[in-house]
């Protein structure tokens, strides 16, 4: 059972930065995939971003050039740098991690990004 945190949500003026970070334990890290999803308002939760437990990556051509995730397996910590936000971004941000092979996936509480003048 993997357990996973997210902090670094908040307040943020259009064109500002936010560094989200999920925190895991009860688990060996890395041996999992991470993802980042975002659930604004009345939409569905969609994938914003996706880290394979070898640092492959990959992004939603909303996010791409902007955001950038990473890892750190020493920690137990997966990130996620936003640049160049946008009111568009505002979204609960939810951190997911998975394993393919025991069809386990787990995720966080999520931390609320809004991006407002």
């Amino acid at each position: 059972q993997v357990q996973l945190v997210e902090s670094g949500g908040g307040l943020v003026q259009p064109g500002g930065s936010l560094r989200l970070s999920c925190a895991a334990s009860g688990g060996t890290f890395n041996w999992y995939a991470m993802d980042w999803y975002r659930q604004a308002p009345g939409k569905e939760r969609e994938l914003v971003a996706g880290i394979t437990s070898r640092g492959s990556t990959n992004y939603a051509d909303s996010v791409k050039g902007r955001f950038t995730i990473s890892r750190d397996n020493a920690k137990k910590t997966g990130y996620l740098q936003m640049n160049s936000l946008k009111p568009d971004d505002t979204a609960v941000y939810y951190c997911n991690a998975r394993r393919v092979v025991t069809r386990e996936e787990y995720w966080g509480q999520g931390t609320q990004v809004t991006v407002s003048s």
